[in-house]
């Protein structure tokens, strides 16, 4: 029988999609960060450019269009058995600066609720480790 869970960190990239001052969360509905309110992104395909993940990502959890600016940092979930709080995986998620360009957050089944924050606003929401360090470094670069 195969381990279903990869040996090897998975690749993940996420937008902090800013529109009028404000930046989109999303809270995940499912688990391990069921509840958590963080960016929209995900894993990126096989021979699948970084920008085109992130703009595909989007897309399918948010619906929205976005248009990309740059790479805001990086950050890596190591998995529980090594002290972190991946679960069984081992993701290095890369988050990119991005304004809106079109439509309003309809929501995938991975999804559970959308919000636009003022970036300073981000208080009573249970958020995902280091998030108000990504924001501050994607409004940077806006």
């Amino acid at each position: 029988m195969t381990d279903p869970t990869p040996r090897h960190p998975q690749l993940a990239v996420s937008a902090a999609i800013f529109r009028d001052g404000e930046i989109l969360l999303v809270r995940r509905a499912r688990s391990p960060a069921r509840g958590v309110y963080t960016l929209p992104g995900g894993r990126v395909e096989f021979g699948e450019d970084l920008h085109t993940a992130v703009a595909r990502e989007v897309t399918e959890e948010t619906g929205l269009s976005i248009a990309i600016i740059g790479l805001a940092g990086w950050r890596e979930i190591l998995p529980a058995s090594q002290g972190g709080k991946g679960g069984d995986g081992h993701y290095v998620i890369l988050p990119f600066a991005a304004r809106w360009q079109a439509g309003e957050p309809t929501l995938n089944d991975e999804l559970d609720d959308a919000q636009w924050r003022h970036p300073d606003a981000l208080d009573g929401l249970t958020l995902t480790d280091g998030l108000p360090d990504i924001i501050a470094a994607a409004r940077r670069l806006l």
